[in-house]
């Protein structure tokens, strides 16, 4: 038997060949050039119209009155660290030249984490204070787990946000929100929201929103519910609130950033 086989090949063959090469080439051209496309491309932009009022490194544009010791600055963060043997508050406020550190309409974001048992806050419209707790302005609660049960992104003692085995007697229950499960907890970092526009307050919790509040006659300063004096405009301020027995209160605040709305 004669095993010899005879193959014909066509005079357009060789060109074909170069076709097929040619097309696998630069098919494994793209494919290198996707594999080494720039990392930025595939992630999120800044936020358009944010400004940053922390430069990570310094409290250079902030300003502090009583009990300085309790905020320093290090590894990209503004730290409140209240040991269980200090019993006084502090506050830090935004001093800087955004803005001239007056804010009416804004957005505000701050990157928290709290550590167990902290207590904290975020003030707005409000002024600077030597001493003792602000009395201008609103304070936006940081409280994870402390024994206070307005937990964070309350408006304190207007609106409030609950959650955990401390509750409000039944007389302070009246516009209190209960949450399950919580939307935030300690010792990971969440973003806390502010955004205030034309009197009204929106409070959101990593993207979402937990509670609005209109400020009735926002143009004037005034006595709001809980207490505090509302301020037509003001600035941003960050709280240290004293521990509970036995325990530190410590929270962590970096990413401060704020974007001004038209009035």
């Amino acid at each position: 038997m004669n095993n010899t086989r005879v193959i014909s090949l066509s005079p357009r063959a060789p060109f074909a060949n170069i076709i097929i090469r040619t097309e696998l080439a630069l098919i494994t051209l793209a494919a290198l050039l996707f594999a080494h496309a720039p990392v930025n491309a595939q992630t999120a932009g800044p936020e358009e119209g944010f400004v940053g009022l922390f430069d990570g490194k310094t409290l250079d544009g902030w300003k502090i009155g009583d009990n300085a010791e309790l905020f320093s600055a290090h590894d990209g963060m503004i730290v409140m660290d209240c040991p269980a043997t200090n019993h006084r508050p502090a506050h830090l406020f935004y001093d800087g030249g955004v803005n001239g550190h007056k804010f009416k309409n804004f957005d505000l974001r701050v990157d928290v984490m709290t550590f167990p048992g902290a207590n904290s806050g975020i003030y707005f419209h409000t002024k600077f204070q030597q001493a003792g707790f602000p009395r201008l302005g609103i304070e936006c609660q940081v409280d994870n787990s402390h024994s206070d049960w307005r937990r964070t992104g309350s408006l304190y003692g207007i609106r409030n946000l609950t959650w955990g085995p401390e509750k409000p007697s039944a007389a302070e229950s009246k516009d209190v929100i209960f949450l399950d499960p919580p939307p935030v907890t300690d010792n990971a970092w969440y973003t806390q929201e502010i955004i205030c526009e034309n009197n009204n307050v929106t409070v959101k919790l990593n993207g979402k929103t937990m509670l609005e509040y209109k400020v009735a006659d926002g143009d004037t300063e005034h006595k709001l519910p809980g207490g505090m004096t509302w301020l037509p405009e003001g600035t941003i301020a960050l709280q240290g609130h004293p521990p509970m027995a036995g325990h530190i209160s410590k929270a962590c605040f970096k990413n401060i950033r704020v974007k001004v709305l038209p009035d």
